[in-house]
């Protein structure tokens, strides 16, 4: 039920901001649209915890910040190592243990990791990742656990 209200109010707020409109028709015909999207969804058994992550509202967008930081962080190293030499790239490929406990943390762990210049998800099992680093030095960052621990404390 949480995560109906959380989608109807989603759409309907979305409704809202791009229409302008308020007349009764285009407000009759709104809730219409709502509330045959929140059926459509329903039948679908697509509403849940999973597709509705309300438990991650709050905390993602300090873990977007701190995760762009990482990626200009990143996009730096990375073109300074292109720039310098051949020799300052040092490819390495790792398999990693991970702490999420849900398929959503594992999945935005492995995608923080792809999204980070230089790294490349390879594999994500259960409970381990599949790491190509284009630096051993990037391969050690994400051994020291920082993203681990972060993605951990957003899943919870």
């Amino acid at each position: 039920m949480r995560h109906t209200l959380y989608l109807s109010s989603t759409l309907i707020a979305l409704w809202l901001l791009n229409s302008g409109h308020y007349t009764p028709l285009i407000l009759a015909l709104g809730c219409f649209s709502v509330g045959l999207t929140v059926w459509i969804a329903h039948k679908m058994d697509v509403v849940d915890g999973e597709a509705q992550p309300i438990h991650l509202t709050l905390r993602l967008p300090g873990y977007w910040f701190w995760l762009t930081k990482e990626i200009v962080l990143s996009n730096i190293d990375v073109v300074k190592r292109v720039w310098l030499a051949p020799e300052s790239i040092d490819p390495a490929v790792a398999t990693l243990k991970i702490s999420q406990t849900t398929d959503m943390g594992r999945v935005i762990y492995a995608n923080s990791i792809t999204l980070t210049p230089g790294t490349v998800t390879l594999d994500l099992k259960d409970d381990e990742v599949l790491i190509h680093s284009l630096t051993r030095e990037g391969l050690r960052d994400l051994q020291n656990g920082e993203m681990d621990r972060r993605v951990s404390l957003l899943e919870k």
